[in-house]
């Protein structure tokens, strides 16, 4: 049953995510104690804090809080307005990790509005900014999309007065982001193709990469897998031109996360090479938890394709996975999962155990959207199982969830659930009521199915008119630097002519030295320019690489020109041909008629 199928992996999922979402990764955990250890320098410190309390995020919440404390405190003591802004974002960010978490939501939202209290009070616009950003990333996961849109709104007001391009790319993702969750679409696209531009005009490979990643949960969000796939390989691909120790351990993350779409694809035989691949390359690095996302992720390709037995010995085998997921505080997905592949598998009393172990944490401490997936899974255990009463009051419990989420496709769903359980208990009125509620929304679905076909192509109309404006302008720069090429290497030729020309007249030879210096001094700046601009393909850019290649031209042409310029300026002030060439072309185009030179 697809739906069904969809439903039940949203809680698998979360780990992999979160551990996706830190920006640090715990091998350097060592380095990093060892350097905070030796620092005294209040902005170091609040750095390594930071880095220090999300990695704790995926191996031990107590730290990771205890962490985060401290780096608020330290910030506090040092009145420095901006770090303790910093430290109360770090700590909103840590927490934002768990999103399926009400009770991490409410601490992240807390620790914005703090920060965005302190940025305001101390008029620290570019902190305002990043705090809204913030709240706009945290209410979009709830989802609340308007308030998500006002934070944004916000945002950008403070940003379109800054000179901050990285900022206005990040403000670019985030309305992107936003408008994905309120289904405006093209809008969506608009603004990460807006970002990327700016991100490409910058040459900043971190901003570029990730405007591909938005890019790729856009195109995954219309069903275009293989175009999300060919912009998530494109992020992979600008890995390798960082060079920080972080890259060999995003890598992992990436290669799970092509992974993750070729399952959203159905094409599991290449989702589980990549989450090999994946787990390959964190063997090769020596980190065992960098494993887990592709682990979980080859469980979920077992259930997606209906091989619950297979599913549950991966699972048992498996014991790290579990243990890493209960680390994450995150234990009742662990039950969630086994009560799924006992329903599959028509154990329902076992399954009715691990539902019921896992309750209080769905019910008290989940988003909706995990309610509703522990809800609706609950009531397909107890229609299997024949206990129709109970089976009603969980799809109504989910009904409502996915009500006050406004998903249609969830309302479908639970309302097929519906008329086939009242149909069940020989509720036909109730039946008739949900089975008209189904068709509704299969209807209004089938026409948005349309409208997602005509979304994909005008997506890419939208792509490729701004992949041939930035040719066009490309072109017309080259154009446009071409011809100043020409018109400065004329400018050359003819004040070097001029040059000869004085030597030939009788010009004083300071005149000459003077207008010879100038002439040589452009002529071989010209030679470096045309050098620089041509050795990028050797150097790529690298600092040290173009300081030795410029040393070595100019150890080269610094002499010549010297060498050069006094030669032809000594040549052209003392030699007596030229003077009596000047003479006769004198003579011959400047006297009068009927008369002759000396």
């Amino acid at each position: 049953m697809p739906t069904l199928k969809r439903t039940s992996l949203s809680v698998l999922l979360l780990a992999s995510t979160i551990f996706a979402r830190s920006q640090q990764t715990p091998a350097v955990i060592d380095s990093l104690k060892k350097k905070l250890s030796k620092t005294t320098d209040i902005n170091e410190r609040s750095d390594l804090l930071g880095a220090l309390s999300r990695i704790y995020m995926n191996t031990n919440l107590a730290i990771a809080d205890s962490l985060g404390k401290q780096m608020i405190e330290e910030a506090e003591n040092s009145r420095d307005r901006h770090l303790i802004v910093e430290a109360l974002l770090t700590n909103g960010d840590r927490n934002s990790y768990f999103a399926s978490q009400k009770e991490k939501v409410n601490k992240a939202i807390a620790y914005y509005q703090q920060a965005l209290q302190v940025a305001r009070d101390n008029k620290l616009d570019k902190d305002i900014a990043r705090s809204y950003l913030a709240l706009s990333a945290i209410y979009r996961s709830i989802p609340d999309a308007e308030k998500a849109f006002n934070y944004c709104n916000q945002a950008f007001s403070y940003i379109s007065m800054l000179d901050n391009d990285s900022l206005k790319v990040q403000g670019y993702l985030e309305y992107g982001a936003v408008y994905n969750v309120k289904r405006e679409k093209l809008l969506a696209l608009r603004n990460y193709l807006a970002g990327l531009k700016v991100a490409e005009e910058m040459k900043n490979i971190r901003l570029m990469r990730d405007c591909y990643g938005s890019l790729t949960n856009f195109y995954s969000s219309v069903g275009d897998y293989d175009k999300a796939i060919d912009y998530q390989v494109k992020a992979l691909a600008l890995l390798d031109k960082l060079k920080d120790g972080q890259v060999k351990y995003n890598k992992v993350v990436f290669q799970n996360a092509v992974g993750n779409l070729y399952a959203q694809k159905k094409n599991y035989d290449m989702a589980n090479s990549w989450f090999e691949r994946a787990i390959r390359t964190a063997d090769s690095i020596h980190y065992e938890p960098l494993k887990m996302p592709a682990y979980m992720g080859i469980l979920n390709n077992y259930l997606s394709s209906n091989r619950p037995a297979e599913a549950l010995d991966y699972f048992n085998k498996n014991t790290e996975v579990k243990q890493f997921i209960t680390n994450l505080g995150m234990g009742s997905s662990i039950d969630m999962a086994y009560g799924y592949i006992y329903t599959e598998l028509g154990s329902y009393d076992s399954a009715a155990y691990y539902y019921n172990k896992s309750a209080p944490f769905f019910e008290n401490n989940s988003n909706q959207a995990s309610r509703y997936s522990y809800y609706f899974r609950v009531g397909r255990l107890n229609e299997l199982s024949g206990k129709m009463p109970k089976a009603i009051e969980y799809f109504t419990r989910a009904k409502e969830v996915a009500y006050s989420i406004g998903d249609p496709e969830r309302i479908r769903d639970v309302a097929q659930q519906l008329d086939s359980v009242y149909t069940k208990a020989g509720d036909f009125r109730q039946a008739r009521e949900y089975n008209a509620l189904f068709y509704q929304y299969k209807d209004s679905l089938e026409n948005l199915g349309k409208e997602k076909d005509l979304l994909q192509v005008e997506a890419a109309d939208i792509q490729q008119r701004e992949t041939r404006i930035a040719k066009e302008e490309a072109e017309k720069k080259r154009i446009r630097n071409y011809n100043q090429y020409i018109a400065i290497t004329i400018g050359i030729a003819v004040l070097f002519v001029l040059l000869v020309l004085l030597g030939m007249f009788k010009v004083s030879a300071g005149t000459i030295r003077a207008i010879g210096f100038f002439a040589f001094l452009i002529f071989f700046e010209f030679i470096f320019l045309m050098f620089k601009k041509n050795i990028y393909s050797i150097t790529h850019g690298e600092p040290w690489k173009d300081l030795a290649f410029m040393i070595g031209l100019a150890a080269l042409l610094v002499p010549l020109h010297h060498w050069l310029e006094e030669k032809v300026l000594h040549y052209l002030t003392s030699h007596n041909l030229l003077t009596a060439a000047g003479k006769h072309i004198k003579t011959k185009f400047f006297s009068k008629p009927g008369t002759t030179g000396e």
